[in-house]
């Protein structure tokens, strides 16, 4: 029995055009290339879709903070380390900010909130930037500029258990549909040491809150000590690669520490002012560590609704090349990403193995052109009979507007 590739990402990201580095940007910011920067987006809408029908509400934030906001959070004294050096700027010190969460405490501190309000969903794809050593990066997956997927919850402490198993549950579907297994899942707690904030009762009360909802989801879960956040205990989601290295992508955390740092409150039931609890959560971790290991896990034979290009357009000749035209501008009109493969390209073989990663290839020969027929090519090998072309890209819509595992099923 034949093993299963293992797929490096780093190779096939730049064998398909998906993304690239360049020495004068530097190490660990890679760049996207149009076909990347296509699944980059397809992702991105798909996330803040199932957010915004989950009750979150998006938001936009600066990169940069002053030094004292992260003193404030904690993190200038906890984090510094991972954090880049302040950038001295008309008298004040700013900060490339190494975690979106500080900001979203400001948010929800500049309007007064009532319990009535709460659980508020604030959620954000929002930039941030950490110092990784050298040694440690690598393609998409160690990379200095993050672009994450972060939201935070204010809630009620008898809220907390509640969002925490939603956010979970949000993470779970979102792993059906991408078509990500979860190796495992992990309670971190804190180690020893000053990288953790020294309050014993608040890391028994959150640790508490997130062991009973792992317990009430029913799922197998490891402790593990020293891999906390510094300000508070957090469910991690682990995945592994092909080669079964193993990282975190998705995070749900329960944070006492901060609402008390920045003063948040709401004002409760008996009209005096209360303490929120904040749950951070991230579906999908990093856009940059996702895209990695969807690459490897496809290898890079994307969902239908994920590929950088849905159907590949190849006509047999040059005299079909009108019509091909045409049907990739009614594609992209129908919001579908379509390329043309000109004859000039090549052989129809030669184009046909080099578009092996399209889900969908059209085939136009002098029979096809005249009644505006296609004949597909599945990348599964299938090849339905010739179908009118707006039938063959409305069954393709379908597909892709439903985000759906299987290319075709029959009419």
């Amino acid at each position: 029995m034949n093993a299963t590739p293992v797929h490096d990402h780093r190779r096939l990201g730049r064998e398909l055009d998906l993304f690239d580095t360049d020495p004068l940007m530097g190490a660990g910011l890679p760049y996207w290339l149009p076909d990347g920067a296509a699944v980059r987006h397809a992702l991105e809408e798909y996330i803040r879709e199932t957010e915004h029908r989950a009750g979150y509400q998006h938001v936009y934030s600066p990169v940069l903070g002053k030094r004292e906001l992260y003193e404030i959070s904690g993190h200038w004294d906890h984090y510094r380390d991972d954090m880049f050096p302040p950038m001295d700027l008309g008298g004040e010190q700013v900060v490339l900010r190494p975690s979106l969460c500080p900001h979203h405490a400001l948010i929800y501190r500049s309007r007064s909130h009532s319990y009535r309000e709460l659980p508020l969903r604030i959620a954000e794809l929002g930039g941030m930037y950490r110092s990784e050593r050298s040694g440690v990066l690598g393609g998409l997956t160690r990379v200095r500029a993050i672009q994450l997927n972060d939201a935070h919850i204010f809630c009620t402490l008898d809220q907390v258990a509640d969002e925490a198993r939603a956010a979970l549950d949000l993470i779970r579907r979102a792993y059906a549909d991408l078509g990500i297994r979860a190796a495992r899942y992990r309670l971190s707690l804190p180690g020893e040491g000053g990288k953790y904030i020294d309050d014993p009762a608040m890391w028994r009360r959150a640790a508490a809150l997130l062991t009973e909802v792992l317990d009430a989801s029913g799922v197998s879960y490891e402790a593990a000590e020293g891999e906390a956040a510094f300000y508070g205990p957090k469910i991690d989601v682990q995945i592994a690669d092909r080669a079964g290295r193993e990282a975190t992508l998705s995070t749900v955390q329960v944070d006492l520490h901060q609402p008390r740092r920045f003063d948040l409150s709401y004002v409760g039931p008996d009209g005096t002012r209360h303490r929120p609890v904040m749950v951070h959560r991230a579906v999908i971790g990093s856009v940059e560590r996702a895209v990695a290991h969807l690459i490897e896990e496809h290898g890079g034979a994307f969902p239908a609704w994920l590929a950088p290009v849905q159907l590949a357009v190849l006509p047999l000749s040059e005299d079909e090349l009108p019509q091909a035209a045409d049907l990739v501008r009614r594609c992209r009109e129908r919001g579908l990403r379509a390329a043309l493969a000109e004859p000039a390209q090549g052989t129809l073989g030669a184009r046909i193995r080099a578009a092996r990663h399209v889900p969908y290839q059209a085939v136009i020969g002098p029979r096809e052109a005249p009644a505006d027929l296609v004949a597909l090519r599945l990348r599964d090998g299938r090849r339905p009979a010739p179908l009118p072309a707006t039938e063959a890209l409305a069954r393709i819509g379908a597909v892709v507007a439903e985000r759906r595992g299987e290319l075709w099923a029959d009419a």
